[in-house]
């Protein structure tokens, strides 16, 4: 009983633990509501340094200032969609960790989708092949008369010694 009680209790606390984040405490805007815009923003946002890391996330310098312009921009009055623009008229694309669905990223997106067909239709062709290749193995014009399978045996039978019994 007590395991299970241990397991239960630890199981607890650690569903009930934050996710940690790099946000630091001076960051923190004191409206709730625009601290949880800020922290679904910086969510989206790529560090430039970590790369494949939100700016929520890195501890990186630059991530931190980035932290703070989306604080600073949120306090200004600026909506979600004008905090991403501007983060994206300064920095680029990159800057965002799921790229907009525009002209010069189409292939960024549409690359899986075809990757994943061709490969549905490579397997595809590949069975149509082996069935094709096995129907036309069974009628196969290139079948042994009896008499050439006879002599097929005699030549892949083992051979005998003069000296070995019958």
């Amino acid at each position: 009983m007590k395991p299970i009680l241990a397991f239960l209790l630890a199981l607890a606390v650690l569903t009930g633990c934050p996710a940690a984040h790099a946000v630091q405490p001076d960051e923190i805007m004191s409206d709730p509501a625009k601290e949880a815009r800020a922290r679904d923003l910086s969510r989206e946002l790529r560090c430039m340094v970590c790369q494949n890391q939100s700016i929520d996330d890195s501890e990186a310098p630059l991530a931190r200032d980035l932290r703070i312009l989306v604080r600073e921009r949120i306090s200004a009055g600026d909506s979600d969609a004008q905090v991403i623009d501007f983060l994206v008229a300064r920095y680029g694309e990159f800057v965002l960790l799921k790229p907009r669905l525009e002209r010069q990223t189409l292939l960024l997106w549409l690359l899986p989708p075809l990757a994943l067909a061709g490969g549905g239709l490579a397997l595809w062709l590949s069975w149509r092949r082996r069935s094709k290749f096995a129907a036309v193995e069974d009628q196969s014009p290139f079948k042994l008369s009896a008499e050439e399978e006879a002599r097929l045996e005699r030549l892949m039978a083992p051979r005998r010694s003069p000296d070995q019994p019958a």
